[in-house]
């Protein structure tokens, strides 16, 4: 029995061998040949459904290799940008103040950038400012940076208000404090203005 299915699957495969080329070159518009269609029980070649003649003939596309596929744009692959992820806040900052001066600026208060939003009393005039200073490779080195141990700062003292900064500025880890003990640190408050309140 198994050598009887072996010998059908042989015989199979050999008329398949023969049937394709022989396929192929009718489509391609070339006659049928007796070998390729005829047989024990064919009388007649079978007739090809591809037009070889006629009006139609030159318009056959020619067969060659399917193109590529295209990628599809990101909104349709459902790649890009997620909802709400262009919006994400980069600068998100906790300003405390004390012993400022200045009515309604001591406290603490969160001040948030692109798109602006918190607490803090002068929200949109402070995410301006540090863009400002975001913008220049110096303001980026320079804002938030605390004075360098050993620098000579001249001795005025301008108050005594303190602040502290926490949070992220553009993505970057921010954590300092600010004073106006010495000239130096009157410099710096000044620059944060109007992150931290002015008390000039």
């Amino acid at each position: 029995m198994l050598r009887r299915l072996a010998l059908t699957a042989v015989v199979s495969l050999a008329a398949l061998a023969t049937a394709v080329p022989a396929s192929t070159a009718l489509a391609s518009g070339s006659a049928p040949t007796e070998s390729a269609f005829s047989g024990p029980g064919s009388a007649a070649p079978v007739p090809s459904a591809v037009p070889t003649s006629g009006p139609f003939a030159e318009a056959r596309p020619a067969l060659g290799p399917l193109p590529m596929p295209l990628p599809l744009p990101g909104f349709l692959d459902g790649g890009g940008t997620a909802p709400g992820e262009a919006d994400e806040v980069l600068t998100r900052l906790t300003v405390s103040v004390e012993n400022s001066g200045v009515p309604g600026a001591d406290g603490t208060f969160e001040l948030e950038c692109g798109p602006t939003g918190g607490s803090h009393p002068q929200g949109q005039a402070a995410c301006d400012r540090l863009a400002e200073a975001g913008a220049t490779r110096a303001g980026r080195q320079e804002l938030f940076r605390e004075t360098p141990e050993g620098t000579m700062c001249t001795m005025i003292h301008g108050g005594d208000a303190t602040a502290r900064i926490v949070g992220t500025w553009e993505g970057r880890a921010v954590d300092t404090t600010a004073s106006r003990r010495d000239g130096c640190e009157i410099a710096r408050w000044n620059s944060l203005v109007p992150v931290l309140p002015d008390v000039r």
